[in-house]
């Protein structure tokens, strides 16, 4: 004979607490002693209980689950990110749904999809390409408090922002340079219409300018962010008569493949040319020679924005306000950069 599935009152019964508290436990268990959750979840397991999660979101009226909007899956930056979101909203029952944003208009298009019609609860996207007539329809619809910016933002939409502190990062970057001896410094920059990228070139452009040097148009070259504007960039270098020494750039997926390519023409780095990177990607660390960069923080960029979001959903009233947070970066030295050749 088949025994009867547990039931939220079992629960309670083996904790000792109300079912009410069984129900805040799975649901708000901040709002618990560390003591009494740890009772309920004991409970929990002692009586093999399972949420009915569609009964649970359909008395709610929720959807139980965020969506999250990625420029670019193929990229190994965000996937700490993706984790660390996934981790908060999983512990608080929600599930987490991840679309690839990168064609033309898709961050519209998705939130619309999606936002709209119930099947999600809240948005996080780290694309900012939302554009601001999406943002006008979010805030008529009051869903405008349901979407977080994490990593990139947009200028024209008042939205809560977690990101990078971009500006120190770049000024690390320059700095670092302009420390060991180098006066000719190169930019390979990010697409022209990310934020990322020109809040990085302008940093760059200032702290080369503060420290007196020059920027000849050959060295501020076009890149998108992946390894082959990287390798496109190390060509241009290479055929430059006026050959810089150093090179920021905007990510690291550009500066390991513009030194791989640098090294195939005979180039030597540290020693012909140094190169920093922006990110601290995984293989940063574990390529040769390896990679001196700017360390963003990802997993917790992905626990701040989560928790933004989370608190928003949950109307905690501390997460009314349209803060811009930042997360710390730090300069990672490793073996690409050195004093320039003659120092």
């Amino acid at each position: 004979m088949q025994m009867p599935k547990p039931r939220i009152t079992d629960v309670a019964q083996v904790a000792g607490v109300s079912t009410a508290t069984v129900s805040r436990a799975l649901t708000q268990p901040d709002r618990l002693s560390e003591k009494t959750r740890q009772r309920v979840f004991d409970a929990i397991r002692a009586t093999g209980y399972r949420v009915n999660r569609a009964a649970r979101n359909l008395r709610t009226q929720r959807a139980g689950a965020v969506l999250v909007l990625v420029p670019n899956l193929g990229n190994p930056f965000f996937s700490l990110i993706l984790s660390s979101i996934n981790d908060v909203f999983a512990a608080n029952g929600y599930s987490v749904l991840v679309f690839d944003s990168q064609q033309p208009n898709a961050a519209d298009q998705v939130v619309s999809d999606y936002l709209f019609n119930g099947s999600v609860d809240g948005v996080i996207t780290l694309d900012g390409h939302m554009s601001p007539t999406m943002g006008e329809t979010l805030k008529n619809a009051d869903l405008l408090r349901n979407v977080v910016f994490c990593c990139e933002w947009s200028d024209t939409l008042l939205l809560p922002s977690i990101r990078s502190d971009n500006p120190l990062g770049a000024r690390l970057a320059v700095d670092h340079l302009v420390a060991l001896g180098h006066r000719k410094i190169a930019h390979v920059t990010g697409p022209s219409d990310n934020i990322l990228a020109r809040v990085r070139r302008s940093v760059f452009e200032e702290r080369c300018t503060h420290h007196g040097l020059g920027i000849a148009p050959d060295w501020i070259i076009p890149g998108d962010f992946t390894l082959s504007s990287g390798a496109r960039a190390a060509e241009r270098l290479i055929t430059l008569a006026d050959r810089p020494t150093a090179v920021f750039c905007a990510s690291d997926e550009i500066a390991l493949s513009l030194i791989s390519r640098a090294q195939q023409a005979g180039l030597r780095v540290p020693e012909d040319l140094s190169v920093v990177g922006f990110d601290d990607i995984e293989i940063a660390g574990h390529v040769q020679p390896a990679l001196t960069t700017i360390r963003q923080d990802r997993a917790l960029l992905g626990r701040m924005a989560a928790e933004e979001l989370l608190g928003r959903l949950q109307s905690d009233p501390s997460h009314h306000a349209v803060p811009i947070s930042f997360a710390p970066v730090e300069l990672i030295t490793r073996n690409t950069t050195a004093p320039p050749p003659g120092r």
